[in-house]
């Protein structure tokens, strides 16, 4: 698939575009949500968040005519879900449709597959990824397993694709 610019990639959840994007996410993450904590809290917040590369079904990139990743976004099993993770526009490339396409590119996959729904979890300091998923169709759920107490901010949503 491609879009103004920008084609989709379907890759391996260890490819280094992929860990480079993840990478920077994690850096612009840390300066968002910055807050005091315990360390036995801040490693329960890593566990919440760390994905399981065994777990992963599928990761998607933008990629620009040069071949740089310029969006990233994946999904994995969760206790019998599917859960998109890790979705991140470089912020040079924000409002221009990417990370529209690469969340219609991951329901590509998941419907062949016979996902009945895919579940999603962000946080309460970004406003512009709540807007992309309630665009995209994503309605709120409840805080589900493992952010419950890990992340009591998040915010979760599901689209069923039925």
């Amino acid at each position: 698939m491609t879009g103004p610019g920008f084609t989709l990639a379907r890759v391996e959840w260890a490819d280094p575009r992929a860990v480079d994007l993840r990478g920077r996410m994690d850096v612009e993450m840390r300066g968002r949500y910055t807050r005091p904590s315990s360390p036995a809290l801040a490693e329960q917040v890593r566990r919440a968040l760390t994905v399981d590369p065994a777990d992963v079904l599928a990761t998607v990139l933008a990629l620009d005519r040069e071949g740089t990743a310029i969006a990233h976004a994946a999904l994995r099993t969760l206790r019998g879900d599917w859960e998109v993770k890790r979705v991140v526009v470089d912020s040079d490339h924000r409002g221009r449709g990417v990370g529209q396409a690469v969340m219609t590119e991951l329901e590509a996959i998941a419907r062949p597959r016979h996902a009945r729904r895919l579940i999603l979890q962000t946080g309460d300091r970004q406003p512009e990824a709540v807007a992309l998923y309630e665009r995209l169709g994503y309605t709120p759920i409840p805080i589900y397993q493992p952010y419950v107490l890990a992340i009591p901010f998040s915010l979760c949503f599901q689209k069923v694709l039925g």
